[in-house]
C-alpha cells in the first residue's frame, strides 16, 4: 500500500463480554498494531451505548499509552461540544506531557449520543454552533497564545498537540480547510458525502503552522479472515450487532429478529452505513483498499476492524498488515 494505515478502535463489547474484557482487547490491539507498523490508533467518544467502552476517551488513551511504547494514540474523536475547551486542553496536554510525541486530538461536533444522553451530559443543544470558536480556543491553550486573557492550560500550554477535524459532511471539510488542519472523514459509517467533502477540503485548504498541505484520512471497515466465507459470516454478524445497537433501546435482538430488521427498509440504513467495507481474504481486502484509497483521494486510511470477537479482530489486524507490507518505523 502507498498510504499509511491506522486503526479506529471502537472498544466493542461483544456478546457475553464485559467492559473490562473489551478494554483489555484494546490494549492487545494497540500493542499488536505497534509491532506491525500501523501509524496510529484512535478511540471514539460515545455515550450511553452498551456495546461501546470508549466513553472516557482520554482515560482509555492514558491506559493504552502506558502499555505501549511508540505508536501514536488519540481521539477519533472527542465530541468537543460535550466539554469545555480548557478541560480537553488539560487532559490532552497531560497525555502529551506523559507520552511526548505520541498524542493526537481529533475533534467532532456531534453529540455522540441521543437527546436524553445529551441532557445527562449537561450539554446545551445549541453548543455545536460554537464548534469553530471552541476549536480555536482549544488550539490557543495548546499552542498559544491563549484566546481568553489570563487563562492557561497546565499541563497543555506549549505541548502543541496536533488537532484533526473529524466530519461526515461538508461543514467539517470547510472548517478543516479554513484552519489548515488535517481532515478525517467518517466514511466507515457515514459514506454519502465522502468525495464532495474531500474535494472541497483540498480545493480550499489554507496552510497553517501545523500543516503546510492537505492531509485526508478516510475511514473504512475491514474484516480480513482466512477464508471469504468466514469473513462474510463475520460481516453479517457485525450488521446484526448494529441492529441491536441502533434499534434495540437496550435490548439485544435474536439473530432471526435482527435479520428481519435488516431485510426491512429501516434495516437497509445499516447496510448503507457500511457501504465502504473491505471483507474477505487478505488479498481481496488489499485490492478493495487500493481502490478505496483512490476513490477517497486519501493520504491515510483509518481502519475499523469489525470482526466479531477480540481474537477475530486481532487476526484481521495481523492479516491486513501482512498483505499490505506494513513495517514498524
Amino acid at each position: 500500500m502507498t498510504v499509511p494505515h491506522s486503526i479506529l478502535d471502537l472498544a466493542t463489547i461483544g456478546k457475553g463480554q464485559t467492559a473490562a474484557e473489551s478494554l483489555a482487547g484494546s490494549v492487545a490491539m494497540a500493542q499488536l498494531a505497534e509491532r506491525l507498523g500501523y501509524r496510529r490508533v484512535w478511540y471514539a467518544e460515545h455515550h450511553n451505548m452498551s456495546a461501546i467502552a470508549s466513553s472516557a476517551t482520554s482515560v482509555l488513551i492514558a491506559h493504552v499509552a502506558a502499555q505501549t511504547e511508540s505508536i501514536r494514540l488519540g481521539a477519533g474523536g472527542v465530541m468537543l461540544p460535550n466539554h469545555s475547551p480548557l478541560t480537553i486542553a488539560e487532559q490532552f496536554g497531560t497525555l502529551e506531557t506523559l507520552h511526548p510525541g505520541r498524542i493526537d486530538l481529533g475533534l467532532g461536533r456531534a453529540p455522540g449520543s441521543d437527546q436524553n444522553t445529551l441532557r445527562a451530559l449537561r450539554r446545551d443543544p445549541m453548543s455545536s454552533d460554537s464548534f469553530p470558536q471552541d476549536v480555536l480556543e482549544l488550539q490557543g491553550y495548546l499552542t498559544g497564545p491563549t484566546r481568553i486573557q489570563g487563562v492557561e492550560a497546565t499541563p497543555g500550554k506549549g505541548t502543541d498537540v496536533p488537532l484533526y477535524i473529524l466530519g461526515s459532511s461538508l461543514f467539517g471539510a470547510k472548517l478543516a480547510a479554513q484552519l489548515g488542519l488535517p481532515y478525517a472523514f467518517a466514511s466507515h459509517f457515514a459514506p454519502n458525502a465522502l468525495q464532495d467533502a474531500v474535494a472541497i477540503y483540498r480545493r480550499d485548504f489554507q496552510p497553517s503552522a501545523q500543516l503546510d498541505a492537505p492531509h485526508v484520512i478516510a475511514g473504512v471497515n475491514v474484516i480480513a479472515a482466512d477464508s471469504a466465507a468466514e469473513a462474510q459470516e463475520m460481516f453479517h454478524a457485525t450488521k446484526r450487532a448494529r441492529v441491536s445497537l441502533f434499534f434495540g433501546n437496550g435490548r439485544e435482538f435474536s439473530d432471526d429478529e435482527a435479520d428481519m430488521i435488516l431485510d426491512s427498509p429501516q434495516g437497509q440504513h445499516v447496510a448503507q452505513m457500511m457501504k465502504y467495507s473491505a471483507v474477505g481474504t487478505p488479498d481481496a481486502v488489499l485490492e478493495y483498499l487500493e481502490e478505496f484509497t483512490a476513490h477517497a483521494d486519501a493520504d491515510e486510511l483509518i481502519v475499523a476492524h469489525q470482526s466479531t470477537g477480540t481474537e477475530a479482530r486481532l487476526r484481521s489486524v495481523q492479516l491486513l498488515a501482512d498483505v499490505a507490507g506494513l513495517v514498524r518505523v
